[in-house]
Parts: structure tokens; sequence; C-alpha cells
């Protein structure tokens, strides 16, 4: 019988940040894939990034993962969003070679240390009793696949994506399958309900996709990238491949019409599917219905490939039948006569609703099996690729016997997701935006190495070269502020006439020069550029942040038993029982949990801890595990 310390199951983005975290660190890792050739596949849209997005990308890239890097190895086109706008919400977006990134990932993963792939697919999850606190729960142990085999493991992520008994839709056609041409899996989400997991269903969809040459491109808008690429990776400093053009077109009247003509053959308002899909994601049927009033939707045409011959319809989504769909997109203008390469369709699968996750991403029913990516309700690539990273480094640490990995919402847009997932469970398909973070003006995606690089290089994901080039950044970043700092005109220092609106980064390097300091790289200067800006808003939201860890410092004990705090309301009780929050500041940002709540269990809590420091030995007072408010 095989034996690994950790087993990832599934081998999309999430899969590939789990495997290749827990590889590095040292632990020998099995990933177990339906197909080796299809490990790292974009199931979707050829991009990466985006608003919140890209900065979870440059977080993943930060602590020592993967994306970052194949995107830059990869992209086709680079685009830095909301250029207009301040530092805060700007967002790096790139689309990418679909075949070349998968071909990347793999690449990656082969060379990765501790790390077999097999191909196969999991039917059980196999597990012993486990008792913690007096309680007998389960213990993960390893997995059976398909043909038998039983694989063993001291930890388990499942990272299963759209897979899980998936039914993909195009019209009344129903096909078995998480993405065209690959099988669904059925044996998992068995062996999840057999331990008293709650599993839901939630939908997603995807556009279809048109051949390259059958497209008008006459009267249709460019879509350049940016002319000097920003790359991903913190160990690059340049983008040097060919980059191409996107275009853009719209949709119509006469589109609009064909929609409305076909709506009870889709899928969605059939009653075909039940499930809910992404709201920040609407179906074409979706946008037609719901925003009756506007006479056009934008649609961006999005190569696969340099040399592909496949154009993704973004903003198109639909599971209408495929006739539908030719006759809609015959309605666009550049594709009157463009031929439909695939179909769009809608997929259904199943999920496990994240009350029952922990924020080190673990399962609170079966220890040391984790969760990542779709499983937990999130939508899009980068989402899914962060929890792998974290699910990754937290395996090996439930091995080790170390402290969990936990990123907090004022450290990184990672902490963001992974908190709201946990402490407000979703509904729908979860996806990041800017907006979804309190210290957005400090979460820049600038400074996300500057964050996040010494925990990575903590964890032990950051090699030498990495930490290299983050020491020489920030020594040169020093070096520049105090120069600055030293440097005078008519009384005032560079650095406060580096504040005032006007002046630019171009002119930071002009000062520089002219006194002899012009040796620096052009991301150090931009950072003391884009630090000076925000100082003033910094200092503010520190201010904000030092409140929140306060907060975040009062532990609440796991053990602690909701349901005999009388004094709190007992929606709060159900709320917190449910949940089991780690700390008062988690407890504070659950759906339905008021200040009073707050305040009672703050008070509960501060009387548990007096009286266990008033205990008379050690002995009684592990004997004398007290609810807070008894």
């Amino acid at each position: 019988m095989d034996r690994f310390d950790v087993i990832v199951i599934g081998g999309g983005h999430a899969g590939a940040e789990a495997a290749w975290a827990a590889a590095h660190l040292g632990a020998k890792t099995a990933m177990i894939t339906l197909e080796r050739e299809a490990i790292g596949r974009m199931s979707c849209n050829p991009a990466i990034g985006g608003l919140g997005k890209g900065h979870m990308v440059r977080e993943i890239d930060a602590l020592g993962g993967l994306m970052g890097r194949v995107t830059d190895d990869t992209g086709i086109q680079f685009r830095m969003l909301n250029r207009s706008k301040g530092p805060a919400v700007w967002a790096p977006r790139a689309q990418v070679d679909r075949d070349r990134y998968a071909a990347g990932v793999q690449r990656y993963l082969a060379d990765a240390p501790n790390l077999t792939i097999i191909e196969g697919i999991v039917e059980d999850l196999l597990t012993k009793p486990v008792t913690d606190r007096g309680c007998t729960t389960h213990g993960i142990t390893g997995v059976r696949l398909d043909d038998g085999r039983n694989i063993e493991a001291s930890t388990v992520i499942i990272t299963t994506g759209t897979f899980m008994r998936a039914l993909m839709h195009c019209g009344k056609a129903q096909s078995s399958g998480g993405r065209v041409g690959e099988r669904a899996s059925f044996g998992l989400s068995a062996a999840l309900e057999s331990l008293g997991f709650e599993l839901g269903r939630l939908k997603t969809g995807t556009p279809p996709r048109v051949l390259r040459d059958s497209i008008d491109y006459r009267g249709l808008q460019p879509q350049p990238g940016d002319e000097h690429p920003t790359p991903f990776s913190f160990v690059n400093t340049s983008i040097d491949q060919r980059q191409i053009d996107c275009w853009i077109t719209y949709t119509n009247d006469r589109t609009h019409s064909v929609i409305r003509a076909h709506l009870h053959e889709a899928p969605m308002f059939s009653g075909q599917i039940k499930s809910r899909g992404p709201r920040y994601c609407p179906s074409i049927e979706d946008k037609v219905v719901r925003f009756a009033d506007k006479p056009r939707h934008q649609l961006f045409l999005e190569p696969e490939g340099v040399d592909s011959e496949r154009v993704y319809c973004n903003g198109i989504s639909t599971s209408l039948p495929a006739q539908v769909q030719r006759e809609m997109i015959g309605t666009i203008p550049g594709l009157q006569n463009a031929k439909i390469i695939q179909p769009g369709y809608a997929v259904e699968y199943d999920w496990v609703p994240t009350h029952q996750i922990q924020l080190t991403l673990e399962t609170k029913r079966v220890a040391n099996l984790f969760l990542a990516g779709q499983i937990n309700g999130t939508s899009g690539y980068e989402e899914a690729a962060a929890q792998g990273l974290v699910a990754g480094i937290n395996a090996v640490h439930a091995l080790d016997g170390r402290d969990p990995l936990i990123l907090g919402r004022d450290q990184c847009y990672i902490g963001v997701l992974i908190d709201d997932l946990v402490t407000r469970p979703p509904d729908e398909p979860y996806r990041m935006f800017t907006s979804r973070a309190e210290y957005r003006l400090y979460l820049r995606c600038d400074n996300a190495d500057q964050r996040l690089t010494p925990i990575g290089r903590q964890v032990g994901l950051v090699d030498d070269s990495r930490w290299s080039i983050f020491e020489h950044k920030m020594t040169q970043v020093d070096q520049i502020k105090r120069h600055l700092q030293a440097a005078r005109t008519n009384g005032v220092s560079l650095s406060d006439q580096l504040k005032r609106p006007e002046v630019t980064a171009d002119d930071l390097h002009t000062w520089l020069c002219a006194t002899g300091q012009g040796s620096f790289d052009r991301l150090a200067i931009q950072q003391v550029h884009i630090d000076a800006k925000y100082a003033g808003y910094i200092a503010r939201q520190q201010r904000q942040i030092d409140r929140f860890q306060r907060l975040e410092a009062i532990r609440i004990p796991q053990e602690t038993d909701f349901d005999r705090i009388s004094e709190m309301r007992l929606e709060a009780r159900e709320k917190l029982a449910r949940i089991k929050p780690r700390t008062l500041g988690q407890a504070s940002r659950i759906s339905g949990i008021n200040p009073a709540d707050i305040t009672v269990l703050w008070v509960c809590l501060s009387r548990a801890k007096h009286r266990l420091s008033h205990s008379t030995t050690a002995s009684s007072a592990a004997q004398h595990k007290p609810s807070p408010c008894e």
C-alpha cells in the first residue's frame, strides 16, 4: 500500500498550489487527478487577475506560490486595470495562452521535489475514530481509488472544483461531467455525506468559443495591452514575450430578441437548473431579463493563445441550446459569420457549505481533512489558488505539530477571502472584489511582497533567491527614503515634497538623478512614491487595524458552550455555535451578531479568564471547564 504525508485530490488551480506548497515544505505528497494532461487547465476564461483577484495573485506569489510565475511565463496581454484611479485599486490582469498555461503548471509540478502524480478517481475517504476533548470524531487516514487501491496519508486536501456529481446543461441536453470531455466524480460526494457533511449545489457557466478566422474584425474596437507590462511575480522585472490585442463588441436589440424568444429553453428559466449561480458573472439570459432597460451589453473577444484558433466570447455566458446560440451569435457585430467551435454550457456541482470548515481550511468534522477551491463555494481561478496554497501549508503544519497559518483581514486579500467564507458562509458562488476589504488602502498589489514575503520565508516557501530579491528591493526603498528625508529645497525635505499630488514617480527619478542617486531600480522608486502618497491614509488606517487586532487577540476557547450563555439572544447563541469563532473579532463579523451580543460574550470570557487565573491548582482548573457565563 502506498503511503504519503499529504494527498491532494484534484489538479486544478487549488490543487496545483496545494501540491506545490506541501511538496516544497518537505512533505511526501501525492496529487490524484483524473488526467495528468488536464492539470492546470483553464475551464473558463483564459485570463488571470482582475479587480481583487489580481491582488490575490500577487499575494500568492509573495508567499512563494505558483500562479504569478506561470502567468508571467505564458501571458499574451497584460493590463493594469484602474490606472486612472489610485494605486489601492490598481489591479493587474493578463490574458494567457490557455494551452501553454496548463503546460507551465505541469512543468513546475513535474520539477517539484517530493511530489508524485497519480491518475485516478477517489471513490472513498478512509478515516478512523479520534477522541478530542472527550468527543469522538473522525480522523483522515487516506483514500480509496475507483480501481480498489487504498492510499494512506496523514492529511488529505480536497480540491475537486466543479467535478463532484457534476452535470452539464446546454438547452435540454444534459451530460455528466465537470468540463467538456471530462468525467464527473461521484464517490467523494457519497463519502462526505456518509461522514455527516452537509452538501449543497451550485452552478457556473461558460460562453461559446468561436473560430478566430471566422470573425470580421472590421469595425471592432481593439483592446491592446499595456505598453510596459507589469509582471505578476515579484521575481520578474519585465515581460518579454509578444503581446496581442483583444477586441470589443456589443449585443443589440436583435440579440436580445433572440434570447427572449427562447428563454423557455434556457435551463435557468425552464426550471431544469435549480441551483444558484454567481451573481457577479450572470449569464446573458440573466442580463437580458434583469437589465431589460439596457440596449446592449459589452463583449470581449479574447484569443485563447497566440496560435490558437479559439476565441473566448467573454460576457455572453449561456446555456441556451446550441442552435439558439448560433442564431444569437450571428446578430452581434463582427460575429455575423462566426463559427462556434464549442457552445456555451452551464455546470451544476456539489459543494460543502463553509460553516463546516475552520480558518485553517481544515474541516470541523474530520481531523486533518482540508477543503480548498470551488468545493468551498468560491468562483474563479484566483480564489481557488489562494485557498490551495493556505491548505497546503496548513496540511504540512498539521503533520509537524506547528501552529497553523491563519492570515488576517488586515494582512491580505487571502485573509479576507477565507474569513468571509468561514465567518459569513456564502449561499452563492463567492467572488473577490476590492470592496470586500476594509483595509484596502493598505492591502495594495504593489506592496504584497512587503506584507507577505517575510511570512512566506518564515513558513519555508520563500527560497534564498526570492528572499535576496526582496531584501534588495527593501534596502533600496530604505536608502531612497533616507536620502529624500535628508535632501532639502527651500527648507522643505524632498520627502515632504513627494507627498504633493502633482509630483509623479518620474519627478522622483529626476530628483534622484540630479542628486547623484540615479542608480535605483524602477520598482523601488515606484514603491517609495506610492508609500509617500498614502502615508497619511495609512497612518489613519493603521489605527483602525490596531483596534481590529485588539479584538482578534481575545481568544474564544473551542470548548465554549454558547447555548449556556443565557444572557445572549437565542439567534446569537445558535450562530456562534454553528460557526465556532476563534476570536472575539471573528465573532463580531458573523451575520446577525450585534454589538450587544459581543459585549455579553466579552464579559463572559473575562469572567472565565478571571476564574481560571484564581484556580488553586492546575489540575482543578483542568477538571473544571465551565461555560464562560456559568
